[in-house]
């Protein structure tokens, strides 16, 4: 037969309620105050690095070319036509060596012209010269005739003051030949100046047209010296570096139509960025890596004007320039700035920069979870940083790029 049951209780029902709502309570708050898991990390991609102690080098790392150290520039000394390239580029040459021939009429014309003008010259000289003697010689011939006269009146003056004392001649003829001898003492003394006058103005005339003809000389030679330049030579010995012209190009005074360099000589100029350039100095020892050996150097010029971000710095090159080291070669330098003794320095991370706090990830002492600290970062090179606060010898921290984990503290590595 059925039994019938005593129906349940509320009471308890809402007991068991309570409970279960409680126990939900309580182990979502047990779950929030765990911690969430790390992500893992595959150390594979990771660069990690050793806090030391000692001596750090400071340097500065920039790309540059090998440029000669004496180069001639070749310019045109008149305007012309390009009707030949004797020489190419890449080619030894001597001071004599023709490089370009070129072409231009008017300046043959301004040459015969300065020709006709230094013979018209030269022969007005000699005109000049003959002219001016002939009149020397005339003044000459006449000094002694006026002499001549003068010696005659004066024996008469004396003929006659003998005759005037006898009482056999006039006064009147007495004072005659007085005035005759001293008219004639008059055009003797003039006959003399006039000759000396004659010999300093033939000499005056005569300078005055050889400095001329010393002119037009110099004009000549100077049109012989631009028709002579038509054939342009190296003028030194070296590698033609560059020339850039085409056959019935024009070509105007001044402009550049060839570059001859000394291979032999080569020095570096870096382009230092102007961040780094503020800690440059002359003299501090460099390396320049030319992709084929290593040579030494040092810092002879920094160029005082920046130019699209980067300051440039020549470096002299102390060593043996190893094979295919020329001109334009893309090179690599470092610049030793100091040496810093007994600092405690680290690889520099990838987002770390000098004077800053960033956060590392450190290594726990097992090596399988890193978490982040705050480190205080000061000097800088170009491999390495100081480390200011943070870091102890021996931490490691993780300097390769962390930003895909910037919203944890810590990670696991696997």
């Amino acid at each position: 037969m059925d039994i019938q049951k005593a129906p349940r209780s509320k009471k308890g029902r809402y007991i068991t309620i309570g409970a279960i709502v409680l126990a939900l309570i309580g182990g979502t708050a047990a779950l929030s105050t765990l911690e969430p898991a790390a992500p893992s990390v595959e150390r594979s991609t990771l660069w990690i690095d050793t806090v030391r102690r000692g001596m750090m080098k400071r340097e500065v790392r920039a790309p540059g070319t090998l440029v000669p150290e004496h180069v001639r520039i070749i310019s045109a000394v008149t305007a012309g036509r390009i009707e030949k390239k004797v020489t190419l580029p890449g080619v030894a040459v001597q001071p004599g060596t023709v490089l370009i021939v070129m072409t231009n009429p008017d300046v043959q014309l301004e040459l015969l012209e300065s020709e006709r003008q230094l013979t018209a010259a030269e022969a007005e000289l000699v005109r000049l010269r003959n002219s001016l003697e002939t009149q020397v010689l005339q003044q000459e011939s006449a000094v002694p005739a006026v002499a001549s006269e003068y010696g005659q009146a004066q024996r008469e003056h004396e003929v006659m003051q003998g005759l005037a004392e006898k009482k056999l001649a006039s006064a009147n003829e007495v004072a005659r030949a007085k005035e005759k001898l001293a008219e004639l003492e008059v055009r003797r003394d003039a006959a003399r100046r006039q000759l000396n006058a004659s010999r300093n103005t033939v000499a005056q005339q005569i300078q005055l047209q050889e400095a001329n003809v010393r002119r037009m000389r110099d004009i000549a030679q100077f049109q012989r010296n631009r028709v002579s330049s038509m054939n342009v030579t190296a003028g030194e010995e070296g590698v033609l570096q560059s020339m850039d012209l085409e056959l019935g190009q024009w070509v105007v005074p001044g402009q550049v139509l060839a570059r001859v360099a000394q291979p032999g000589k080569l020095k570096a100029v870096l382009r230092v960025p102007e961040t780094q350039a503020k800690d440059v100095v002359l003299g501090q020892p460099t390396s320049i890596d030319t992709r084929n050996g290593i040579v030494a150097g040092r810092v002879i010029r920094i160029d005082p004007a920046v130019q699209n971000g980067t300051v440039a710095v020549e470096v002299a090159l102390e060593g043996q320039l190893p094979r295919g080291a020329r001109p334009d070669l893309s090179v690599d330098g470092t610049i030793e700035i100091e040496r810093l003794t007994n600092v405690l320095y680290v690889g520099r991370p990838a987002y770390g920069q000098a004077e800053s706090v960033v956060g590392l990830f450190k290594l726990d002492p097992e090596g399988s979870t890193a978490t982040r600290t705050n480190v205080k970062l000061g000097r800088s090179s170009v491999n390495t940083i100081e480390v200011v606060q943070g870091l102890s010898v021996g931490d490691k921290v993780i300097i390769s790029d962390m930003t895909a984990w910037d919203n944890v503290d810590k990670v696991r590595l696997k």
